[in-house]
């Protein structure tokens, strides 16, 4: 099972007698699942037909779903716009008291822009019925489905760079855990020389403060319990990559986890080497949680 992006973009066309239209879907990320239409006048009786084809395959992402009809062959009717024409026949009236010139003629009137508009007879009931039980929302599964290819194409491409992303993370994990600095040697080694110090330092130092602070220094040498969790992680993170469904808010999860541990061993590093690794992780691991923002 490939991983499913949020970003896609499908575009279906049809007809069906007098009728043509395109669909088109565009989506990108989004924390849900967040719809916007624009249905021609008179349509809006499909948009809970349509919600339920969307969410039988999508789960998360901000769509944005056009309907373009056509409607070329059926008459089409001149019709007055009443609220324009009241308002020129007023400046009108205006015109011709201030400057004693004639009104104008009905023909003047009809000639002036957005007075006059012509309105598509699309009232014909059976064959709307028609588009609507047969055609449209058969075209429109038929784009819905589009871009759910066109998301898990790009998914595909996606998991790639995360299956890479997690199996840099385990190489900078394995260097971390074979760094000589974490011997029991080097560490024994690092030990003593700080308790040195403390002593060489502290000539007051008790004994009950010398133990407290060879235990501090003995854990923060101490990694492997967050290398421990960073190898359960990358199985966890391989897991979900392979695994059914939506997975992009868990990834997001496991992503700061992964942060987590990574600062850790950042701040518990005793030597240069562990240092550096720990450094690029955090590169990785920031890139692995940009990439996981496009997953559903």
């Amino acid at each position: 099972m490939t991983l499913q992006s949020m970003t896609g973009f499908s575009r279906v066309d049809g007809s069906q007698g007098n009728f043509s239209w395109s669909w088109e879907l565009k989506s990108v990320n989004g924390k849900g699942l967040d719809v916007r239409w624009r249905l021609p006048f008179g349509y809006d009786f499909l948009e809970p037909e349509l919600k339920s084809l969307v969410a039988k395959q999508l789960t998360r992402g901000n769509l944005q779903i056009n309907l373009a009809l056509d409607a070329q062959s059926v008459e089409k009717l001149p019709v007055i716009n009443e609220a324009v024409l009241d308002a020129v026949v007023k400046m009108a009236e205006i015109v011709s008291a201030r400057t004693n010139v004639s009104a104008p003629s009905i023909g003047d009137l009809l000639a002036v822009k957005g007075v006059v508009e012509y309105s598509t007879v699309t009232s014909l009931e059976d064959e709307q019925t028609a588009i609507h039980n047969q055609a449209l929302l058969v075209s429109f599964q038929e784009a819905v489905t589009g871009l759910a290819n066109a998301r898990l194409s790009e998914g595909a491409a996606i998991e790639a760079v995360l299956l890479d992303q997690v199996a840099q993370i385990e190489k900078l994990k394995l260097q971390i855990e074979a760094d000589p600095s974490r011997s029991a040697e080097a560490i024994k080694k690092s030990l003593s020389e700080k308790i040195s110090a403390l002593l060489n330092d502290g000539a007051s130092l008790d004994e009950q403060r010398l133990y407290q602070e060879a235990a501090i220094l003995a854990t923060k040498a101490d990694l492997q319990e967050e290398l421990d969790r960073l190898a359960a992680h990358c199985v966890a993170a391989r897991k979900l990559l392979g695994s059914e469904g939506a997975v992009g808010r868990k990834l997001d999860f496991l992503a700061q986890e992964f942060n987590r541990e990574c600062n850790t061993v950042c701040s518990k590093a005793n030597s240069t080497p562990v240092t550096q690794s720990g450094l690029q992780m955090k590169v990785v691991i920031d890139q692995f949680r940009e990439q996981i923002q496009n997953i559903q």
